[in-house]
């Protein structure tokens, strides 16, 4: 599992961008810049879509208020449900990425294996990133959500 003082494994992420699939390397993504990445186990699911998602919109502006440059949002989705929940939530500041195969969450070690609820997922959890370095890590433990708001983030910077 990613730690503290670890650099970001290298991988890709995809984005709908005005129609168009974009593929990130995430080595380009988190270079030179401050990144908040919170990442939550599905689209369109209660907690992530009630008070996950919503609190770093809500928060976006004092966040980057704080020095970041970026607020992306991950998770174990294809781009076009990760557009169209980015669009229902009103998510305008916020990069809505797609991990699709959930590698990247492997890399990071921070995938979980669901059963029937939809198999392969990403954990709930967030960070900040400072050039590839991944400098806070807030993981949840499992059916909780504590750690990885927008406000204890926004405490952190």
């Amino acid at each position: 599992m990613i730690k503290v003082n670890e650099k970001m494994p290298i991988g890709h992420l995809q984005q709908l961008v005005d129609g168009n699939l974009v593929t990130h390397n995430s080595a380009e993504l988190f270079a030179n810049r401050k990144t908040v990445l919170f990442a939550v186990p599905g689209a369109f699911t209660p907690t992530c879509s009630a008070a996950h998602l919503p609190g770093y919109v809500v928060k976006a502006d004092e966040l980057f208020g704080k020095g970041v440059d970026q607020i992306v949002c991950l998770s174990v989705n294809d781009a076009f449900v990760m557009s169209a929940w980015g669009d229902a939530q009103n998510a305008d500041n916020i990069m809505m990425l797609a991990d699709g195969d959930g590698s990247y969450s492997q890399a990071l070690g921070l995938a979980m294996e669901t059963g029937e609820f939809g198999g392969l997922r990403s954990k709930r959890y967030a960070m900040i990133i400072e050039n590839n370095e991944v400098t806070s890590l807030f993981i949840e433990n499992p059916k909780e959500f504590e750690v990885s708001k927008a406000e204890v983030v926004l405490k952190d910077l």
